[in-house]
């Protein structure tokens, strides 16, 4: 079954009076790009930990947010230096007095002051620590991997609703396009016999100009190849691979078939067929638009 390329799942745990929450998240993206916020102690893991979540996706922007807290509530990844901070402060209230300004000190001013943040005295965690935050991190993996399942179940239920649409107006269009052979020929009849005032027709040249506007409006062809087109749509919608580029490739294809369609007939049904079919098809574009 496919999946989706949206996904969220956080899990929170707590180790040796530390507080661990892990968030991933994932939306569209035509690639598989990761992007790790990370304390860091855990920087020396950072190609393990990419590897170890590229191995359940393929495709997808995919965010990992890994936050250790200790007991006070503040983090392991950086300490704050709030004299420094005290200080800076200080002296921008001085500036702002001396010369009149008009701007308050901002959290923006501040931070971009040296020596208020620095890196933090523990280098590593311990090992019963990192087996809690790697454990965490699967959990929060496995729920976004649920997520995406869950989501691909509803795009699977939307398209195959959709297919089976496409699938009755091509029945429809396939039992028009005889019919319009027949209206031409009665058109054409009619016309040349009101402008030749009802001089006698040359039958054979009339059927000779009816046979060549068939062979040109001809669309069993293009039909044949949607048919087939959407037979491997909907294995590809089976699939337990990640399907989502052939997927695109495949409503290309069908969607041009349609076109092609649309140029070879000079009929107002028939349009409307071509127009309720790419109305269809386009739908099916931006629901694939999130298939992995």
């Amino acid at each position: 079954m496919i999946k989706s390329m949206t996904g969220y799942g956080r899990v929170e745990a707590s180790e040796q009076g530390r507080n661990i929450a892990v968030e991933v998240k994932s939306v569209n993206h035509r690639f598989l790009e990761l992007s790790l916020r990370i304390p860091p102690p855990l920087f020396p893991l950072e190609l393990e930990l990419r590897k170890k979540i590229s191995e359940n996706f393929k495709r997808g922007r995919i965010e990992v947010f890994i936050r250790v807290e200790n007991g006070n509530g503040n983090t392991d990844g950086t300490n704050i230096n709030m004299e420094n901070v005290r200080n800076y402060f200080c002296a921008l209230r001085k500036i702002k007095e001396e010369f009149g300004l008009l701007d308050d000190v901002s959290l923006q001013m501040l931070t971009g002051c040296r020596d208020i943040f620095s890196a933090p005295a523990e280098t590593q965690y311990p090992p019963e620590l990192l087996n809690r935050i790697l454990s965490t991190l699967d959990e929060a993996v496995l729920l976004m991997t649920r997520m995406r399942c869950d989501e691909g179940l509803a795009l699977y239920q939307d398209m195959k609703g959709r297919i089976k649409t496409i699938c009755d107006v091509l029945a429809e269009l396939q039992g028009r396009s005889p019919q319009v052979v027949v209206e031409y020929q009665k058109r054409l009849t009619e016309r040349i016999r009101e402008l030749t005032s009802g001089c006698d027709l040359d039958e054979s040249r009339l059927v000779q100009e009816v046979a060549l506007m068939a062979d040109r409006s001809d669309i069993t062809e293009e039909i044949v190849r949607l048919h087939s087109h959407l037979n491997q749509f909907t294995e590809l919608l089976e699939s337990d691979e990640a399907m989502g580029k052939k997927i695109d490739f495949l409503l290309q294809e069908m969607n041009r078939e349609v076109n092609t369609i649309g140029s070879k007939s000079n009929d107002m049904e028939i349009a409307r067929y071509v127009i309720e079919l790419k109305s269809e098809f386009s739908k099916l574009r931006e629901q694939a638009q999130n298939i992995e």
